[in-house]
């Protein structure tokens, strides 16, 4: 427990601080985001704000990742895997975000150049994952081989990649409001600190002994997502960008592949789910009958346009990042419960 409340603790403290920073940089030189046309007329004034805010939550988790290790003096191979993957996911933000600012308009890598850089990233992580650690290829739902469904080397590498791409993505399309993806993501975090904790106290049911080192990977991003979140909120002063959005989602990808609960992250990220159903949705729609669903994808907008204050739009759907979280740790508790004596324990 304590080495999860240093990794919070220094992530949030140096996230913190490193958006102030990039704050007073950005904006000094002059680098803000450019607004694409077609969203709703309110984010025209948004206009300028700096971007790119992501660099301090990957620096938040970079620090209080490697800053609790040296208290604890343990490194594990899945953990040090699951942290650089996310930095290189961060990574390909960063070049996204450049390329938006220094053109001064809002297109970056193109489609392909961005889903090469994150398959990129996606492939590095799978390939060390197999090579070097005991990763299990079963395919789970809150353990490894709950389910009875071996998915092999190669199915593993497959479904890793798309779970990898899918996340950054549904991060990245709900990273459209100030504070949105941040605030959701410190309750997804949040949820695989408590998972990655409670599989290592309860290590012989759960059968890997890398837990605690993801969770205190899942506990740096959550102090990182909080620190930034100070100057994210609603008016945001910062914007974190791709940088930002795609870091948490390969987190998310990452500590759910580690964890062995891959068809658990749906539901830890529902919120996620939402957004990137609702685009399909409407593409589908529109293609097929010319027809839109909503007022505008993601459905943020629609809510948006009908009339919710950016404000309602935001709490409201905290809740129900919420909501989902507190069902994600139900299902994996209760399945604890229905597998174990719990007068044993």
């Amino acid at each position: 427990m304590i080495q999860m409340l240093i990794a919070a603790s220094v992530g949030m403290l140096v996230s913190l601080g490193a958006t102030r920073y990039l704050i007073g940089w950005l904006t000094t030189h002059k680098i803000g985001q450019p607004i694409h046309e077609d969203l709703p007329e309110g984010h025209k004034v948004k206009a300028g704000t700096p971007t790119m805010g992501g660099i301090a939550i990957v620096l938040g988790l970079l620090v209080g990742y490697a800053l609790t290790n040296l208290f604890r003096g343990v490194y594990t191979r899945t953990g040090l895997i699951v942290v650089f993957t996310i930095a290189a996911a961060g990574a390909v933000g960063f070049v996204d975000d450049w390329i938006k600012v220094t053109s001064e308009r809002n297109l970056g890598l193109s489609k392909r150049a961005k889903a090469a850089g994150l398959l990129l990233v996606a492939g590095g992580f799978t390939t060390a994952m197999l090579m070097l650690t005991d990763v299990s290829t079963a395919l789970s739902f809150t353990r490894a081989g709950n389910l009875g469904i071996d998915l092999g080397t190669g199915g593993w590498a497959v479904w890793a990649l798309l779970l990898i791409v899918g996340s950054t993505n549904a991060v990245n399309l709900t990273d459209g409001l100030d504070g949105l993806a941040a605030g959701s993501a410190t309750l997804g975090f949040a949820a695989f600190t408590v998972i990655g904790f409670w599989a290592f106290r309860n290590s012989d049911f759960y059968g890997y002994s890398h837990a605690l080192d993801l969770a205190v990977v899942a506990a740096a991003m959550l102090g990182a997502c909080i620190g930034f979140l100070w100057w994210n909120a609603a008016p945001a002063q910062i914007i974190m960008g791709d940088t930002g959005s795609l870091a948490i989602g390969a987190a998310f990808a990452t500590l759910a592949l580690g964890n062995n609960t891959h068809l658990l992250l749906p539901i830890v990220g529902g919120l996620y789910v939402l957004e990137t159903v609702s685009v399909i949705l409407q593409v589908g729609s529109y293609q097929l009958t010319g027809r839109r669903i909503f007022r505008m994808a993601p459905i943020h907008h629609h809510f948006e346009l009908g009339g919710w204050p950016e404000t309602t739009v935001i709490v409201r759907f905290w809740i129900l990042a919420g909501l989902s979280t507190a069902v994600a740790l139900g299902c994996y508790y209760a399945d604890f419960l229905t597998n174990t004596r719990v007068d044993g324990l």
